[in-house]
């Protein structure tokens, strides 16, 4: 079993965040892409969100028509800071044996070593970093610690960083489109349109419940 994880906030979920999805899913294969939106992102605690069964409705809804999609809510049912390490110790608890991809933007992997236990992390979860629009992904040196990211080496056949523990790291390509939810949370508070944005029916969603104005 592969299961690809796309964890963050998702506040609210929008077509880049879908996209980066289905080019995973049809580069990497995964069994399945799970959207894990995070009850309180450890990198943003102070981020005004939508409550959790609402940010959990809208990805449902928006991920509906694609059966390589699912949608879970482990992480708001453990509930505080959601620290990945927790979620992949979680979906391995049955099936050490399970792999688990972690879908993270450029910018949250340069930042990796600040992330709870993330040398563990990089042990037990390959990595697959997509590009964020105004940022640039960090070598593999630079992103770790010399020590750890001589444990690192490139396969140019796999086109991804392997290491010693069985995982890897996948700088990985996808369509880059500069929409963010904090744009969009904006232009919705200010009475601008969301279309084209994100899907319709997560537009009809956030107006009949009045979130983000």
């Amino acid at each position: 079993m592969h299961i690809a994880v796309f964890g963050g906030s998702f506040n609210p979920i929008h077509f880049g965040h879908l996209r980066i999805a289905e080019e995973v899913r049809e580069g990497f294969g995964p069994d399945k892409v799970i959207f894990m939106p995070a009850a309180t992102p450890p990198h943003k605690p102070d981020e005004k969100q939508a409550l959790a069964k609402d940010r959990l409705a809208m990805i449902k809804l928006a991920i509906a028509d694609n059966p390589g999609f699912e949608a879970s809510d482990m992480e708001m049912m453990r509930g505080g800071l959601s620290f990945t390490i927790d979620t992949v110790r979680e979906l391995k608890k049955d099936d050490r044996d399970v792999k688990v991809s972690l879908i993270l933007g450029d910018d949250s992997f340069n930042g990796i070593s600040t992330w709870c236990e993330y040398e563990t992390l990089l042990e037990m979860a390959h990595f697959i970093v997509v590009p964020r629009p105004g940022y640039g992904a960090k070598k593999i040196g630079e992103a770790l610690p010399v020590e750890l990211a001589r444990k690192f080496w490139y396969d140019g056949a796999a086109g991804s960083y392997r290491n010693s523990f069985g995982t890897s790291v996948t700088y990985f390509d996808t369509t880059l489109m500069a929409v963010s939810s904090s744009g969009i949370r904006e232009k919705i508070k200010q009475g601008g349109s969301a279309r084209y944005l994100l899907p319709e029916k997560v537009i009809r969603y956030i107006v009949e419940n009045g979130l983000y104005r």
